[in-house]
Parts: structure tokens; C-alpha cells; sequence
């Protein structure tokens, strides 16, 4: 069967080609009684953009690239979804690239692996190193503010802090930190630092020796093995206090099988308020880093940039704040 055409849509709408490629691109010089004629002629013949071709007339694509660490970590599936849904309103189409390490995602932001989009809006593993020319707009959602591109920044310090604080007034002053790091090193990032600040502020002395990870990064195993590792090693502890919610599945099950009741003898936290948070047991508490509001922000600088902002790059903050569950109950 012959596809439908241009040709064919006009003939429908009673209008000319010209202006069926004028509402199809999505310009201003159309009337809405035009427009709304020509869509009604589209949706009549089946017509379907020819992607290619408009990218020629246009310069455009209608793509853009979401690069996330992985999806195996719920933070990421979740917020990979919600990119792709927000985008969608916009005429864009989200194409989804995983940068498993720092050279993929370099090159998925910045190479040829996305060569055929609009723009990229990037959740970082880690920092994109040395000189970079990006070949199209790109923001940067979560890891640490960058004068590179325009980059929404999570509350990360403000929410450890809240969390942390949260414990200490429950009672707890033994609180491990459960992360996403290399083994026997110390962490140095905001998550830590709102932690170390909370100790601070109630006069508790951090112990390094309460400061535990798993060998893999990220993964519900990690946790578990982490904690494993902080049980066998003796060393007195009442709340653990892990770097994200699926560390903190992990450590759960790891406290569930050494017979230690959550949260009567230690208390569990994560962080980002991911779904699966609520389906724990017990449900865990854990800090929301505003993942809609951070999508919002990211997808309207992204916009406004492949429309043609070039104005200075933009840092924006966004808060975090504690939802409290029955993991991290008072004794």
C-alpha cells in the first residue's frame, strides 16, 4: 500500500504543501484554524512524518539522548521514565544510552554515539575529564554543579544532613554509612559531608571504622555484602544510614538474615525515594531528592536551548527533604 504524503494531507486540508510543513515543523505563521485543519488531515490519511526529511528542512531531529549510569539502579530507571514521558510534550523523542563507565558516557555525551540528536540531558557516574566541545546542548542532571552546561543540582548535602539528623533525635549516635564507593576508602562527597555536619551539630565524634561499601557499585548486593562485612567486623552500631535506597534493599535483607530487627536494634535509611522504598520490609525511610521537579527544570533549560538560548550557562538547586517510614522508627 502507497504511504501517504505531504501531497496527499494538503489536497485533504484545502491548503498548499507549503503550509502542511509549516504546521507539521510546528512554526508560527499558521493560523489555528489552518493548523487544526491540517492535523485533522494528518490524522484522516495517516500520514506520518518523515523524520529525515524534516531534520534536512529543519536542521532538527525531534531526538534527544538520555544517558543514565545504568537502569539495574531504580534512580535511575525511574528518572530515565520520567525524562522520556516530560520530553514527549515537546515534540521530542527521548533515545536512551547507557555510559556503564566514564569513557561510555564521555562518549555518549559528547561523541559519536549521539551524533544524530538534538540535545542530551546526562545523569553522571562520574565527571566528563579534560577539554570538551559538545556538538549540541547539553544538561546535566544530578553529580556536582559544573560551569560546562547549564545542570540541575540535587539537594544532596541538605537531605544526608536532614536524615542524619533524623536519627540522631530518634536516639541513635552509632550511625554507619553504607556506600557506593571503593572499598576502605573514605567518601568526600555532599551526601557525606551533610552526614559528617549532622554528627557535628550534636556533638557526636565520627568513627571512620563505621564507614563501609560493597566491591560492586550501586547494587542491592553491595549492600547487602557491605553490611555482612559490619556485622562480622564487631564494631557497635545502632542505625545505617546508606547512600541510596538500593544499597539500603540490600542491607535490610542483610540485618533480616543475622536476626537484627529494624528498626528496634538498628535503625535503616536510603535515599532518593525511589518506588521500591515503600515496598521494603519494614518500609524504609528515605530522602527525596524532588526527582519531578529536578525533570521539569532539566527539560525546560534543554528546550530552551535547542530553540536557540544562548545565554550564560545555569545552575539550579533543588531541595530534598526526609519521607519518613517504619525503618527508622524510635525505639
Amino acid at each position: 500500500m502507497r504511504r501517504p504524503t505531504l501531497a496527499d494531507v494538503a489536497a485533504v486540508a484545502g491548503v498548499s504543501a507549503k503550509t502542511v510543513s509549516n504546521v507539521m515543523l510546528g512554526r508560527n505563521e499558521v493560523s489555528e484554524a489552518t493548523r487544526a485543519a491540517v492535523l485533522a488531515a494528518v490524522e484522516r490519511t495517516g500520514y506520518e512524518v518523515n523524520l529525515a526529511g524534516r531534520g534536512l528542512a529543519s536542521g532538527r531531529t525531534g531526538r534527544v539522548a538520555v544517558v543514565v549510569p545504568n537502569i539495574y539502579q531504580p534512580y535511575f530507571a525511574e528518572l530515565a521514565e520520567r525524562l522520556i514521558v516530560a520530553l514527549e510534550p515537546h515534540g521530542l523523542t527521548a533515545m536512551l544510552r547507557i555510559g556503564h563507565d566514564a569513557a561510555a558516557e564521555r562518549e555518549a555525551v559528547l561523541g559519536s554515539r549521539t551524533r544524530d540528536v538534538d540535545g542530551v540531558v546526562y545523569c553522571p557516574h562520574a565527571p566528563v575529564e579534560g577539554p570538551v566541545t559538545p556538538r549540541r546542548p547539553v544538561v546535566q542532571l544530578g553529580g556536582a554543579a559544573t560551569s560546562r552546561w547549564d545542570c540541575v543540582v540535587m539537594g544532596e548535602r541538605e537531605g544526608a544532613q536532614a536524615v542524619t539528623r533524623h536519627l540522631l533525635e530518634t536516639g541513635r549516635r552509632r550511625i554507619a554509612v553504607v556506600w557506593n564507593g571503593a572499598p576502605g576508602a573514605q567518601p568526600s562527597d555532599d551526601r557525606f559531608a551533610g552526614y559528617l555536619a549532622a554528627l557535628a551539630d550534636h556533638g557526636v565524634q565520627h568513627d571512620p571504622a563505621l564507614v563501609v561499601s560493597g566491591s560492586d557499585w550501586d547494587r542491592r548486593a553491595s549492600g547487602y555484602e557491605a553490611m555482612v562485612g559490619l556485622l562480622r567486623s564487631g564494631a557497635a552500631f545502632d542505625a545505617a544510614l546508606c547512600i541510596n535506597d538500593a544499597i539500603a534493599a540490600g542491607v535490610l535483607r542483610a540485618l533480616r538474615g543475622h536476626g537484627v530487627r529494624v528498626p528496634e536494634d538498628v535503625a535503616v535509611t536510603g535515599f532518593d525515594d525511589t518506588d521500591e522504598s515503600e515496598f521494603t520490609v519494614p518500609a524504609l525511610t528515605s530522602v527525596s531528592p524532588h526527582q519531578e521537579e529536578m525533570v521539569d527544570l532539566a527539560v525546560a533549560m534543554l528546550v530552551a536551548r535547542i530553540a536557540g538560548d544562548d545565554g550564560p550557562v545555569r545552575q539550579v538547586r533543588t531541595g530534598a527533604h526526609v519521607v519518613l517510614r517504619a525503618s527508622s522508627a524510635a525505639r
